[in-house]
């Protein structure tokens, strides 16, 4: 995938836990542009092995002279969001994709509920952006655990006014989704993005009330588990790879220098689907792209999340 050459312009340090990152062209010309939703992945260099990690953009989307993103650390980080709060400095080169949208407005929709848990209000800081300059009707639902965490709230209520809902599980306060997505004009649009069990709630709630599976939309990275190694062998490469507990099988094949084709990275878009030719163990599917009867068929995977729970795995690549 082709790489823009940038540099780190500024680093802020937004919550405890969240940092926010400004990048710019290297030669100083504007950024590609992007659409609300949109996002990069961001490739690292982390003791001589690349991670490369999707993050929302963030800025308002007319504005390319540089591109935000926010970056939350996590416990169980892998090492990518380690990386960037405690080795990412201002001045330093980075390497980052142009922008894929896979969390695009429905710009038609009557109406647009978005929800937001934690660090998933990235994507909807430029999403707001396309709302408010296209005077569309929106309300922003978002729920954090503590003050400290609420992230962009001061930013958010500029820019949302009235239409800012926020909910602290700290002081008890909690979002109500059924009484939310019930009570809608036709033609809303419902996005969500948070933790997976915010999500998962999100989607069952709407589904369950009739909403349009057209007009139910979420985002939600995935970052590859851990697991037990396994061998790869690529059969129109001709080659085997082994595929370390801490390392996806995406990843490995990069690292062999096997170009394979992604997006997001995250189990979502669908774009990294290989073959699956031969296996001697169960497929551990970690995606939100192939169906459940896809996943029990045995016959796809999707590299940058999901592993095998086996010795060997032989794929069309």
């Amino acid at each position: 995938m082709s790489m823009i050459n940038a540099i780190v312009a500024a680093v802020e340090q937004v919550t405890p836990l969240v940092k926010h990152f400004t990048f710019v062209k290297e030669d100083g010309s504007k950024l590609p542009p992007f659409s609300g939703g949109s996002h990069v992945v961001v490739s690292m260099d982390i003791g001589g092995r690349v991670h490369r990690n999707p993050y929302s953009l963030m800025g308002s989307p007319e504005a390319t002279d540089a591109y935000h993103i926010s970056v939350r650390k996590q416990e169980n980080s892998r090492g990518g969001s380690v990386f960037m709060h405690e080795h990412v400095t201002v001045g330093m080169p980075i390497k980052i994709t142009y922008p894929v949208n896979l969390f695009s407005l429905a710009k038609k929709g009557h109406k647009h509920i978005l929800i937001a848990g934690g660090i998933g209000i990235t994507p909807f800081m430029s999403q707001i952006a396309d709302l408010n300059r296209l005077g569309a009707d929106y309300e922003m639902h978002y729920a954090f655990r503590s003050p400290e965490h609420g992230a962009f709230v001061e930013q958010l209520k500029k820019s949302c006014s009235s239409r800012l809902h926020c909910y602290i599980d700290s002081q008890g306060e909690q979002l109500d989704f059924k009484a939310l997505l019930g009570d809608q004009p036709l033609g809303t649009h419902v996005y969500v993005c948070g933790p997976s069990s915010m999500v998962t709630v999100v989607l069952e709630t709407a589904r369950n009330l009739g909403w349009p599976e057209r007009h139910i939309h979420n985002e939600q990275f995935l970052s590859p588990p851990v697991g037990e190694p396994f061998n790869i062998q690529l059969a129109k490469s001709n080659i085997e790879i082994q595929v370390p507990a801490d390392m996806s099988m995406l990843e490995a094949i990069e690292a062999a220098g096997v170009e394979a084709d992604y997006l997001c990275r995250g189990g979502v878009c669908g774009r990294c689907e290989l073959q699956v030719l031969e296996t001697d163990g169960a497929i551990l599917h970690n995606d939100h792209f192939l169906t459940d009867s896809e996943k029990v068929s045995c016959k796809k995977i999707m590299p940058c999340v999901s592993r095998a729970n086996g010795k060997r795995l032989l794929l069309d690549l």
